[in-house]
């Protein structure tokens, strides 16, 4: 259980984003209607708001499990030399939200919790209890199988509280408790929001229509479900965010808080590996069933169209390369960097001023992903609809022109590291005068790519090109590293001017740019 791992994401049509919405939890027919229908019937106000804080801690019982997912610098010591003890007193709180979150979607039937516990307490035959325990375990309704994880997790709670007593507690023994809480939920016919890139319609559903219409124009099935998959899980992020935002304001928030992040970090860390590993396989894939298609007598007349759908298809692959490598960086500098350790020392007040901070700086990234992800397929989302309140566009301006500033620091830093050798044998002689190539390629993935994109850069497809040429050879080329450092050197004037115009925008106005903060933040991103 050490990650929560993706189901297979199922076949899809011309709809792909219905189809995730529909088919990632796998929920039977009958099943789905009848949970839509107890949904429907819960009170107003916060019903899907609480339904959604409940599936999202559920899933954070069982992410939580994994010390991956627990912020803080990584720890020197043998993972089986910590104590856990805290670790699991924070899992213990959020056991108490889940508990009280159940209470409040039962309702009424609550009542009938609490008589069944003093059933089960009051009889003294061993065999009646058996019986008893028997008859209320059916998951035939979402409100038997939501009784049974009540009543699951309340005994769980008790023998936390328990554990929790101990002078330490080990990593074994921590895991293990929270193995119990995975294993009911996963056994919950309803109520079983574990593995990573799943979505549901009642909290997922994309309303914008531009970025449906965009969704559903990407050529090729598997295409289609990856640029779905996307956009459904940056949506997603950015709801994991909002919710963070409101549980921080709770008067015992930690525990919650804490499940809430690692779901952030093993969602995050699902996405950008699929994309990583599946992005280029699965574009590939499509773009052939779609060539093969064609009839043999036609190829001449469909050349053109065909390779420019290649290229299409090339620029979504290094856009969705692009953001997994940004959401990868952002997330690892947020949970070693911004946020306080599971250690239970955290106050209440240093909690909110941590998730106000993380969510200040995550949130236009996850937004600036979108946007980047919707230009790349021909649209500007902000232009839409999609985040163009007043609020987000000045979060994102600002988050822009930082993100400009820090990457002109980068790309000066990789032209004067050129230049500075004196001796052209010298300079190209050896491995170890690759590495500061690799090293400004990696930046460039996680940070270049999408200001290029971003930014409507003139000379896009040149730098990409003088990029790519240092990517396919394993010995440095001098000719095409003085290719790549003219063009760097024209993206930094690029970018510098860019700068400047941000700066200029209605939304930073009286705005002032904070450098100190700006260098700090750089310093932080070339550490990773």
């Amino acid at each position: 259980m050490g990650s929560i791992a993706p189901r297979s994401i199922p076949p899809g049509g011309a709809d792909a984003y219905s189809d995730l919405l529909r088919d990632t939890r796998g929920l039977r027919r009958e099943q789905a209607h009848a949970r839509d229908q107890w949904i429907a019937k819960l009170p107003e106000g916060r019903r899907e708001e609480a339904l959604f804080e409940l599936e999202v801690l559920l899933k954070g019982l069982a992410t939580f499990a994994n010390p991956r997912n627990h912020p803080g610098t990584p720890r020197r010591a043998a993972i089986v030399a910590q104590d856990y003890r805290e670790a699991l007193a924070l899992a213990r709180d959020g056991m108490t939200r889940v508990v009280a979150l159940c209470r409040v979607l039962l309702g009424e039937q609550e009542r009938a919790f609490v008589f069944q516990r003093y059933l089960e307490m009051l009889l003294p035959d061993d065999g009646a209890r058996s019986r008893l325990v028997r008859g209320t375990q059916t998951q035939d309704t979402p409100e038997e199988s939501l009784f049974l994880l009540r009543h699951a997790l309340t005994n769980l709670l008790e023998v936390t509280g328990g554990v929790t007593r101990l002078q330490r507690v080990p990593f074994r023994l921590f895991y293990a408790t929270l193995s119990v809480a995975h294993r009911e939920v996963s056994q919950s016919a309803f109520f079983n929001p574990l593995a990573a890139l799943e979505f549901r319609p009642e909290f997922d559903r994309i309303t914008n229509v531009r970025l449906l219409e965009l969704m559903r124009q990407v050529p090729g099935e598997q295409a289609r479900r990856l640029v779905a998959l996307t956009f459904l899980s940056l949506f997603r992020m950015l709801r994991y965010l909002a919710l963070l935002e409101h549980v921080v304001r709770e008067p015992r928030p930690a525990g919650v808080v804490y499940l809430v992040l690692s779901v952030l970090r093993s969602d995050a860390r699902a996405l950008t590996d699929y994309l990583r590993k599946q992005a280029g396989e699965q574009l590939a894939d499509s773009y052939e069933r779609e060539l093969f298609k064609i009839p043999a007598s036609q190829i001449t007349g469909k050349y053109e169209e065909m390779m420019a759908e290649a290229h299409r298809l090339l620029t979504i692959k290094s856009t969705l390369g692009g953001i997994a490598a940004n959401v990868r960086l952002e997330l690892r500098r947020t949970f070693e960097h911004d946020l306080p350790p599971a250690d239970g020392v955290a106050t209440s007040e240093l909690l909110r001023a941590a998730v106000a901070s993380i969510t200040g700086n995550l949130r236009p990234a996850l937004q600036n992903a979108v946007l980047v992800l919707g230009k790349a397929l021909g649209a500007r989302l902000d232009e839409h609809g999609v985040f163009d309140d007043a609020a987000a566009r000045r979060s994102l301006s600002s988050r822009l022109r930082r993100d400009v500033w820090m990457f002109a620091q980068i790309v000066r830093a990789f032209g004067a590291k050129a230049r500075s050798t004196p001796s052209r044998e010298d300079r190209w002689s050896g491995p170890s005068s690759l590495q500061f190539v690799r090293e400004f390629l990696t930046y460039f993935a996680a940070m270049g790519y999408p200001l290029l994109r971003a930014a409507d850069y003139p000379r896009f497809d040149a730098f990409i090109s003088a990029l790519t040429a240092l990517e396919e050879t394993d010995l440095l080329d001098p000719q095409r590293l003085e290719r790549a450092v003219a063009e760097a050197e024209q993206f930094h004037a690029f970018l510098s001017q860019l700068f400047e115009q941000i700066g200029q925008r209605d939304e930073l106005k009286g705005v002032p740019f904070d450098r100190r903060v700006a260098a700090e933040s750089l310093k932080l991103y070339l550490g990773d």
